[in-house]
C-alpha cells in the first residue's frame, strides 16, 4: 500500500511493516510476520523492485511479530538487519520478552492471534546475525534513517525517523490499535516490559516533525508527533507518568 511517494506499508492494522523506496534502493522498517513475505515481494513489484533491491532492514525492537521475514532477507539476499544493541539478543531469540498481557477483549484478542497464526506467527525464525546500532545513529541506508532510543516496550525499543519521506516509525512505542482490546486511537502498546519507562521515553520525540507516525499495529497517524504523544499520555492508566 502506497502511503506517499517513497513510503509504503505492507500488512494491515493488526501487524504492519514499512518500505522506504529511493533511487538508491529500499530500506525495510520492521519485518512483520513470516507470512508477509509474499506481500513484501508484491509491494516491491509495484515500484519495479525485488528483494535484491533491499539494502537493509531496521527493526524497531526484537519482538517476534516484527522479525517475520528479516532472517530470510538476510540469509537469501545478504540484507543486513539492524537492531539496537539492547535488543540484539532478543532478536536472536536468546532473551524472551517479560511483558504481561494486561487488559484483553476475547474477540479482539482471538482475531489478533488467529491472524498472526495464519501469517506464520507460530514459527518465528530468529536472526542469526544482526548489525547493532545505538541511539542517535544515522544509518548508511536509503533514506538515511535516524535511530531514536525509546526504551520501555523493550530495552532496545527505538523509533526510526526518515525525514526525506516525512515518516517516524515507532514500532510498539505506541499503538493506534490495541490488538488485545480492539480499542483504537493513540495509546500505550500492550506486551510492554516497562510501561512507565515507555511513557517517559516519549519525551525523546518532543518537537519532532513528521507527517506520518507509523506504528507496528494500527492505522497511520497524521495529526503530528506531539499530538500522538499527548494522546498516548491521556490514554495511559491512572498512576502512570503523563
Amino acid at each position: 500500500m502506497r502511503l506517499a511517494p517513497g513510503l509504503h506499508r505492507i500488512g494491515n492494522d493488526l501487524v504492519a511493516a514499512y518500505l522506504v523506496v529511493t533511487p538508491d534502493g529500499v530500506t525495510v522498517v520492521d519485518a512483520a510476520l513470516a507470512g508477509h513475505w509474499r506481500e513484501l515481494v508484491a509491494e516491491l513489484a509495484t515500484v519495479g523492485r525485488t528483494p535484491a533491491d533491499v539494502r537493509g532492514v531496521v527493526l524497531t525492537h526484537g519482538d517476534t511479530d516484527h522479525l517475520g521475514f528479516a532472517e530470510r532477507l538476510r540469509r537469501d539476499h545478504g540484507v543486513p538487519v539492524h537492531v539496537h544493541r539492547a535488543d540484539a539478543d532478543r532478536a536472536r531469540g536468546r532473551v524472551k520478552a517479560a511483558a504481561t498481557w494486561g487488559r484483553v477483549n476475547p474477540v479482539a484478542t482471538a482475531r489478533f492471534l488467529a491472524y498472526a497464526a495464519r501469517r506464520g506467527g507460530l514459527r518465528t525464525t530468529y536472526l542469526t546475525e544482526v548489525v547493532e546500532v545505538d541511539d542517535g545513529q544515522v544509518l548508511d541506508l536509503p533514506g538515511a534513517p535516524r535511530v531514536i532510543g525509546l526504551p520501555g516496550h523493550s530495552p532496545g525499543s527505538v523509533a526510526v525517523h526518515v525525514s526525506s519521506v516525512g515518516a517516524l516509525f515507532v514500532g510498539d512505542a505506541l499503538t493506534t490499535r490495541h490488538v488485545l482490546t480492539g480499542h483504537r486511537g493513540a495509546q500505550p502498546a500492550p506486551f510492554t516490559d516497562d510501561p512507565d519507562g515507555a511513557l517517559a521515553s516519549l519525551e525523546q520525540l518532543a518537537g519532532l516533525e513528521a507527517a506520518w507516525v507509523l506504528p507496528g499495529h494500527g492505522t497511520p497517524w497524521t495529526a503530528g508527533v506531539d499530538a500522538a504523544v499527548r494522546a498516548v499520555r491521556a490514554a495511559a492508566p491512572v498512576g502512570r507518568p503523563r
